[in-house]
């Protein structure tokens, strides 16, 4: 009955109505996630740009151990989606419980791997030698609580690909909010240091984990995690990995993108390193809003492209790209307008709110282009479109962004830093709309109408 009602919803409810229903719960997840990464920028701040410096630097780190579980977590999500479009509950459920204990495998040695290279880590991911002892300590909190990451991304884009955002939701909110008030009691009241900012992350990350996995626990959900669904199948790994590879390759590229950002800023300082990183901070907050609408998209386009009704994907495709471009433009006028102040709350640094205002009116621009590939790279995935959604997930942080942060300082100072992000947004923009205009005239005619 249960699964009945789900098939119901997925197939009939007008696709704006439930891209907005599951997209909501999405969107004040990530919004709360970026407040809580916010809260350590500011509250981190408070120690000085060094210690500044490495929350921004350490955030790569937490993009690489994310980049596994979003690839285990999306790649099991789209299949699971689409096998519960298709009414196989029980395939749905292997490719759960594999994708979850994947996950844990994955967390325990980005664990152990971590705290053997600890050191030589923080300086690749961009450290100078004021910020390495900062960084380090961050780090270590970071890496402990790798496992609750690896197994929190694979349970929240189950959650999400079923229709249960709102479960998703809890679990992600309470987490951000414990993270908020553990970096004020550990760091103002306590006075640990860029340490308490680690131990809250790792302590909300663990309880984060804990209330996602409740939904499954009390059978909430048609999928479930067990050792009995557990397989070691090449095709079912294989799938998972490919489909889920995009999500690794965007987190992945995200990651090596902040590290070279942090290397080519750290040519101008530790203001440079601090003041990029808090602009960075602001627009992924902004950037959620967009991406929370695409991720409400997904399950109704996996869930409708395993049905067999294909209008209802390219209806919701469209909706999605518009609805996401109408907020983001809003969100980026505000952000443009009031840049300057709001580098000013995180660091009341003369160099750093120079250099930060200008990147983040930058990027501010930047946010009108990005709905499009954002869900372009979430479309191609969700209905199994591993190598078109590789592509568009390589694009932003890749592609078109290392080449242009590895040039353009070259020929225009600190404003190539600045301005890297922008660039690489507008030509992103330009490779994908062909590409979905293409995709939109290949889909063929709704099952349904052919019988």
């Amino acid at each position: 009955m249960q699964y009945q009602n789900d098939y119901e919803k997925m197939t009939k409810m007008p696709v704006e109505k439930l891209i907005i229903r599951l997209g909501l719960p999405t969107t004040i997840s990530m919004l709360v996630t970026n407040i809580y990464n916010i809260a350590d920028t500011y509250f981190v701040s408070q120690l000085g740009t060094s210690a500044s410096g490495a929350v921004g630097i350490i955030f790569a780190l937490m993009a690489v151990i994310q980049a596994f579980g979003f690839m285990l977590g999306h790649g099991a999500g789209s299949n699971i989606s689409r096998r519960l479009g298709a009414r196989k509950v029980e395939e749905a459920k292997i490719f759960a419980s594999t994708s979850f204990f994947l996950a844990v495998g994955c967390g325990l040695l980005l664990l152990l791997f971590g705290i053997i290279f600890l050191t030589p880590l923080a300086r690749l991911l961009g450290s100078t030698e004021t910020i390495l002892p900062y960084a380090k300590v961050y780090a270590l909190f970071i890496l402990l609580s790798a496992p609750a990451m690896t197994t929190s991304c694979v349970m929240n884009n189950i959650l999400r690909y079923e229709g249960k955002a709102f479960y998703s939701m809890i679990g992600l909110v309470s987490g951000g909010v414990l993270n908020i008030f553990g970096d004020y009691l550990l760091i103002m009241k306590c006075h640990f240091g860029i340490a308490g900012a680690g131990i809250s992350t790792a302590v909300s990350q663990y309880i984060s984990a804990c209330i996602l996995l409740c939904p499954f626990l009390i059978r909430k959900t048609q999928s479930c995690f067990s050792l009995k669904y557990f397989t070691k199948k090449a095709a079912v790994i294989k799938s998972i990995l490919f489909i889920g590879f995009p999500s690794m390759l965007r987190q992945g590229l995200a990651s090596v993108s902040v590290m070279l950002l942090n290397v080519q800023a750290a040519v101008y300082g530790d203001a440079a390193i601090a003041a990029m990183s808090i602009a960075s901070r602001v627009i992924n907050l902004l950037f959620c809003v967009g991406i929370g609408i695409g991720q409400g998209f997904q399950p109704v386009s996996a869930f409708n492209y395993g049905a067999g009704l294909y209008s209802r994907v390219k209806k919701g495709a469209i909706f999605a790209f518009l609805f996401g471009t109408l907020l983001m433009g809003i969100f980026a006028v505000f952000g443009f307008a009031e840049a300057e102040p709001v580098v000013t709350i995180f660091r009341d640094d003369p160099a750093v709110v120079e250099i930060g205002t200008v990147a983040l009116r930058a990027q501010c621009i930047a946010l009108f282009f990005i709905p499009l590939t954002a869900c372009a790279s979430m479309l191609f995935q969700s209905v199994g479109e591993g190598k078109k959604a590789s592509l568009m997930a390589s694009l932003r942080s890749g592609v078109c962004f290392v080449p242009a942060i590895l040039i353009l300082p070259a020929f225009i100072g600190i404003r190539g830093i600045q301005y890297a992000q922008l660039f690489a947004d507008v030509l992103s923009f330009m490779i994908t709309l062909p590409l979905v205009i293409r995709f939109f005239k290949t889909l063929p005619q709704d099952k349904a109408e052919k019988c």
